[in-house]
């Protein structure tokens, strides 16, 4: 009696265990759904730590799309560590949209940590990207701020390696700035905005990128600063300035010029007395006649300074 209740109580134990470890209800599902894949299978997912659910619904989903996809193939790309509920979903939405997309390319940009599903969704319905305000100034220098929408959508075959959005916007933004720059006037761009999409067009700027650009149509275009002018006036300013120095340096070097030639005034005049005793010495001037000399040159000095009296008397006068 105690050994039959032992064994039911193994035997029990055994069941329990059975349907803790095998998926017995992921295993009806896929039976149901009409998805081919044994128990053993699953049991086989539970020894490679994959999660059977993570792989099961995503088949049946597949299945039941008109997809072929591999149990092996879906295994693989969760060991890998990719999303292969994600990967089902796109191929499920290329199929729909009649896009030609394996499941190797989906595993690969998935894998790569691009999100497949939402590429072939803008890939179906293209994105529009709106542009920060970009400044561009024409030729006649007046600056123009200009905002554009880019709609893109996604290229699926070079979505792996190709440049982001990030990129396409600052080629855009070149190119406006390169538009705008080449305009004679500002009124020319003002006139004719639709010639800027035009010209970004067609220098394929999507080129290397894993978009396609569709259109670029200009939203805004407001009239910003004359950097024209400003320049002109810093360069006024700045010319100003030097002719400024250049006068002060010609300045600096009159008054150098007059310094030294006073110098030599003073040095011409020190070596009068050595003249005069030479001459008196020499005989070549007589004593009387020095006298003479000294009476003119002190009635000079007394003339003078009664003149520098006077002028100074009058202009207190009329002070």
């Amino acid at each position: 009696m105690v050994g039959q209740i032992v064994l039911l109580c193994v035997i029990g134990l055994l069941v329990v265990l059975f349907f803790v470890f095998v998926p017995v209800g992921l295993w009806i599902s896929a039976v149901a759904a009409n998805v081919k894949v044994g128990v053993f299978d699953l049991v086989g997912m539970r020894l490679r730590r994959v999660a059977p659910g993570k792989i099961i619904f995503p088949l049946i989903k597949a299945t039941k799309a008109g997809l072929t996809v591999k149990v092996n193939q879906l295994e693989a790309h969760y060991l890998a560590g990719g999303n292969v509920d994600r990967v089902v979903n796109a191929l499920i939405a290329a199929q729909r949209a009649g896009m030609d997309l394996s499941f190797e390319k989906a595993s690969a940009i998935d894998l790569a940590g691009r999100d497949v599903f939402e590429a072939v969704k803008m890939s179906v319905t293209p994105k529009v990207v709106e542009t920060p305000l970009i400044s561009a100034v024409a030729k006649d220098g007046i600056e123009l701020l200009v905002k554009a929408r880019v709609t893109v959508r996604t290229n699926i075959e070079r979505l792996i390696g190709g440049a982001g959005e990030a990129t396409v916007l600052a080629r855009i933004g070149e190119g406006i700035v390169t538009t705008v720059g080449s305009s004679q006037t500002h009124d020319e761009v003002l006139e004719n905005p639709d010639e800027i999409s035009k010209l970004i067009l067609e220098k394929g700027l999507d080129s290397g990128t894993a978009y396609e650009i569709i259109s670029i149509d200009i939203a805004d275009i407001d009239i910003g600063r004359n950097v024209g002018a400003n320049l002109q006036s810093l360069q006024a300013e700045a010319d100003n300035k030097i002719a400024q120095a250049r006068a002060e340096e010609r300045r600096a070097m009159a008054v150098a010029l007059e310094q030294e030639m006073r110098a030599a005034v003073v040095q011409a005049e020190a070596e009068i007395p050595k003249a005069m005793a030479q001459a008196l010495r020499e005989g070549h001037i007589g004593v009387v006649d020095y006298y003479k000399l000294q009476n003119v040159l002190a009635d000079t000095d007394m003339k003078k300074s009664i003149g520098t009296g006077a002028d100074a008397y009058a202009e207190s006068k009329k002070i």
